[in-house]
């Protein structure tokens, strides 16, 4: 490639776009990595990535064409996410909902409002992010449940084990089941596969369903587990245990067992059998 024709590549807008894109990009998860939750880090950066990747998929197809009005809106948006990352230094909402933000930021500078419902997938991926856990935590008492089944399944193999609301207690020790621990962030997370799953893959309308379900289940019964096992490393008086397991790198191992277990369902039962599926 002349420098000629470099630089007429570079002085097109979309490649400024792009360039700003990866900038922002760069700085969210700059602020997620701060927050030292090493789940939603990894949902962001897996987020960013499929969203990369269908637009990528799609580029030559889409419509390029803004106005004044949506580029003003957009660049007006872009500098307040700008101002607001400058001013956090630890987790805030914003980090959440930031990558939507972005998104939508972009999109006016690109195709103007009237292009927005191209990017309808990526948005709506993006949006889910800025769902908070507690969020959860209002529509069902997500902790008691999972304090319920980690006894269920102490009592089952054999652990002498009492349950007084979240508290599960063994002979010697007990745990509180609170709601950081409930499983919630684990839901959430096999969640926004299943929608990226759903999103990428053509299904039926019975899979659609079921997928989001077994994300739930899977999610819910693998924390659970962890759970049990907290309460019996308390119980057999095994703090260094208990701390690699609870806030240690313990608790990304479970996190990757339960996205190992999803991702062998989607592949086995739907993936393979993709030639059958039809879009619904």
């Amino acid at each position: 490639m002349t420098e000629i024709n470099w630089l007429k590549h570079i002085q097109e807008p979309k490649y400024w776009l792009l360039a700003i894109g990866f900038g922002l990009i760069a700085v969210q998860l700059t602020l997620t990595s701060r927050t030292n939750d090493t789940d939603l880090f990894g949902t962001m950066l897996l987020f960013w990535g499929v969203v990369a990747f269908l637009i990528w998929e799609r580029h030559e197809s889409l419509t390029f064409e803004s106005g004044i009005f949506a580029s003003f809106f957009g660049a007006s948006l872009i500098a307040f996410i700008l101002l607001k990352s400058s001013s956090i230094f630890g987790y805030d909402f914003f980090i959440r909902a930031s990558p939507f933000l972005i998104g939508i930021s972009l999109a006016l500078l690109a195709s103007g409002t009237k292009g927005l419902k191209q990017y309808w997938q990526e948005l709506l991926i993006l949006a889910y992010t800025a769902i908070p856990p507690g969020l959860i935590g209002v529509f069902a008492p997500v902790a008691l449940y999972t304090a319920k089944f980690s006894n269920f399944l102490l009592h089952y193999i054999g652990f002498e084990v009492q349950r007084k609301g979240v508290f599960l207690i063994l002979e010697k020790g007990s745990v509180e089941v609170y709601h950081g621990c409930s499983g919630v962030n684990a839901i959430l997370q096999l969640l926004g596969l299943a929608l990226v799953f759903l999103l990428m893959f053509p299904t039926t309308v019975a899979q659609k369903i079921v997928v989001p379900i077994l994300a739930v289940v899977i999610a819910f019964v693998v924390n659970a587990a962890r759970v049990a096992l907290l309460a019996v490393l308390v119980s057999l008086s095994q703090p260094e245990s208990f701390k690699y397991w609870h806030e240690g790198n313990g608790s990304v191992v479970f996190s990757m067992i339960a996205v190992l277990i999803f991702g062998l369902f989607c592949w086995f039962a739907i993936l393979k059998n993709e030639p059958q599926n039809q879009e619904q």
